[in-house]
């Protein structure tokens, strides 16, 4: 409880006036557990398989409650989300899958090392497969400035 003294000088009735400010000392306190419990739970929703992502400067759009990745890693092995699975049977897993549907977005990530040509032959197979709405997952931020200023 604080107080303050009231501008009209001193009186022996009401020397101190009860301040009627709301104590924030409280909320803070529960902000910075939230803030702690959001900063340890937020690595756990990522993917952790090590793919070194390209970066790209476009403007981050809003990803789904629960995204499907396909990734395919520097040794040209394909999962979906950190489960390993083989190419041919790819279309065959993402079926398989409780909430997948042909209507959902793919989350397609590949490594800085991966051939165009193996990434090109991912996305014919999901497009055979009957899935068509693909995003391709890049870092934000600004790329390279050696690749940048190699472009004609």
């Amino acid at each position: 409880m604080s107080a303050s003294i009231i501008e009209g000088g001193f009186d022996d009735d009401e020397e101190f006036a009860e301040a009627h400010e709301i104590n924030v000392t409280p909320f803070i306190d529960v902000v910075l557990v939230l803030l702690i419990i959001f900063m340890v739970a937020a690595p756990l929703a990522t993917v952790d398989l090590p793919i070194d992502l390209p970066s790209s400067t476009a403007t981050a759009q809003k990803k789904p409650d629960k995204p499907t990745y396909v990734s395919i890693k520097p040794d040209l092995a394909v999962a979906i989300g950190e489960t390993p699975v083989k190419r041919v049977d790819l279309v065959r897993s993402l079926d398989a899958m409780a909430d997948a549907s042909k209507d959902s977005f793919i989350f397609l990530r590949a490594d800085r090392a991966v051939p165009y040509g193996e990434l090109m032959d991912v996305l014919e197979i999901l497009r055979a497969g009957g899935y068509s709405k693909i995003k391709l997952v890049a870092l934000e931020g600004v790329p390279d400035t050696a690749a940048g200023s190699s472009k004609p």
